[in-house]
């Protein structure tokens, strides 16, 4: 099966929280209002309780559509994460932050993920100086992240930044606004990633 192409809204409702899938990034009151209705014609008379396998799954259906994976490589990133020391699910939110898109994103470049991954699929982002076109290049400590050097990109991407002036980059990130180069300052947390996620359940739900 491939990536969902429908309304966001759906995929919002169905998991009761805001994905971000809209480029809502700042709280809307008349839309996160219809989160805790399901999507259908009865969505407003549904409300079965899940059970444990329910809960596990949805949290990792909601990583999922926020970080835009299908089923196959977030089974690599999770392997990926088991490899890692530490916290397996603190390991795995790190991986999915470090995703190229995900940076972009974080960056205030764009304004969904999924914008940002078409930007980097399209050769539009620079990792240290080279073009990079994989979305899920994992970036390290002290790579330097531009948009490449093209006046409609550099146009796009201050659009962006102008749209959400109000909003700061991500702390594990540092970001000139005059050079538009930001350089990766750290390894992201759990707390950095602010995802209505239980990455616990996921590895509860990987473990069986």
């Amino acid at each position: 099966m491939g990536r969902y192409t429908g309304p966001a809204i759906r995929l919002h409702r169905r998991a009761g929280v805001n994905l971000g899938l809209r480029g809502r990034r700042a709280s809307d009151e008349k839309y996160d209002r219809r989160l805790d209705q399901v999507p259908g014609q009865h969505g407003r008379d549904q409300h079965s309780k899940l059970s444990n396998y329910g809960m596990q799954l949805r949290e990792k259906q909601k990583a999922k559509k926020i970080y835009g994976m299908l089923e196959r490589q977030f089974r690599v990133f999770f392997a990926r994460a088991v490899k890692m020391r530490g916290v397996t699910g603190e390991n795995l939110i790190q991986l999915l932050e470090r995703r190229l898109d995900n940076v972009v994103y974080r960056l205030l470049f764009s304004t969904t993920r999924r914008e940002a991954r078409q930007m980097v699929g399209h050769g539009l982002i620079c990792v240290n100086g080279k073009v990079v076109d994989i979305p899920s290049y994992i970036v390290k400590i002290g790579d330097k992240i531009s948009p490449k050097a093209k006046e409609a990109n550099i146009a796009r991407v201050k659009a962006s930044l102008e749209r959400w002036k109000d909003l700061t980059v991500a702390d594990w990130l540092q970001l000139d606004p005059k050079t538009l180069e930001a350089v990766v300052a750290r390894f992201p947390t759990k707390a950095d990633a602010v995802i209505p996620v239980e990455e616990s359940q996921i590895v509860e739900l990987y473990s069986k």
